[in-house]
Formats: C-alpha cells, structure tokens, sequence
C-alpha cells in the first residue's frame, strides 16, 4: 500500500492523536492540581509522574467518545506511532535523573520532554499544530521553568493543550 495512503488513514482514522490530546488536558489539569498542594517537592515530583499513568485509558475513552479505536491494528502506521511515543519514555530517564539532581527543575524538564516527543506527529499526521507545537513547549517550558512558578507552568500546559486540540479539529476540518 502507498505511504500517503496509508498517513491519509492515519489522519482520519486517529482523527491525528486528537484522543491523547484531549487526555492530556486532563493530565495537565491533574499536574496543576499537584503543584498547588502543600507537600515537599520529592512528593510532588513523584506525583506529577504518577499524573501520566492514567494517559492511556484516559486515550481509550476519549477515543471511544471520539469514535476512534486508539488500539486499531489495521494500519500498519498505528506501530509508527506507538514507536515516536516510546522515544518519550527513553528520554524520561532524564527526567528521572532531574527528579534527584535537581528536583525543583523536574517539572520543566518533564514538560520539555512531552513537548518535543510531538515533532514526528508532524510528519505522520501532516500536521503543522505538531510541529509548531513539538518546538514552542519546550521553549515556553525552559523560559517559564526559570522565570515562574511550577503551577504557572502547568496552567500554561493546561491552555496551550486546549489550544492544540482545538487547531486540531481546525486541520481535522480542513481536511474533509
């Protein structure tokens, strides 16, 4: 089968990761809700990771609610994709390394980490959200990782993954 052909049903029948996005939202809302709590910062730190673990069932039913199986096997690019998210759990180890070396910086890094793991969605869903997106949270999160608060970080996240979602359904329009 063609390449195109195949991204093509990609983009329609993943509605391109609208599903993970939307969960992120969630995810991102459960991270502020973390960083306004008056517990030490290791605590913290390992609650915000803990704030992942529910991304994939989080995906499932937003899908479900979206009409897309997030788990469908019949586009061989599904284990491209699968493939560009385990790349974000290898670059974790860094994080976990932050979260010990310099844990008051864990979230930034953490938040850089989730932003550039979205450059080869760009590419798979040819979408310029992606891209856009996969460079300006890793800057936001460095500049606002130095410069604010770890809740203002995360409230940015929370808007700024409303945002994507919404210029997602904009590109998912265009599209038809």
């Amino acid at each position: 089968m063609d390449l195109e052909v195949l991204r093509k049903d990609m983009i329609v029948s993943q509605r391109k990761g609208q599903p993970f996005i939307v969960a992120s939202i969630i995810i991102w809302v459960l991270i502020t809700l973390v960083t306004m709590m008056k517990v030490s910062l290791p605590f913290q730190n390992l609650l915000i990771f803990c704030c992942s673990c529910p991304l994939l069932p989080l995906s499932w039913f937003v899908g479900k609610w979206l009409n897309v199986d997030i788990f469908s096997k019949e586009n061989p690019l599904t284990n491209l994709g699968f493939l560009f998210t385990c790349n974000q759990l290898i670059y974790l180890l860094i994080v976990m390394w932050v979260f010990s070396a310099v844990p008051e910086k864990m979230l930034m890094v953490y938040t850089m980490v989730f932003g550039a793991h979205l450059l080869p969605y760009s590419w798979l869903y040819k979408s310029r959200t992606y891209f856009v997106f996969a460079i300006l949270i890793p800057i936001l999160a460095l500049v606002l990782g130095h410069m604010a608060s770890m809740t203002c970080l995360s409230l940015v996240m929370v808007f700024l993954e409303i945002v994507f979602a919404m210029l997602l359904q904009v590109e998912l329009n265009a599209n038809k």
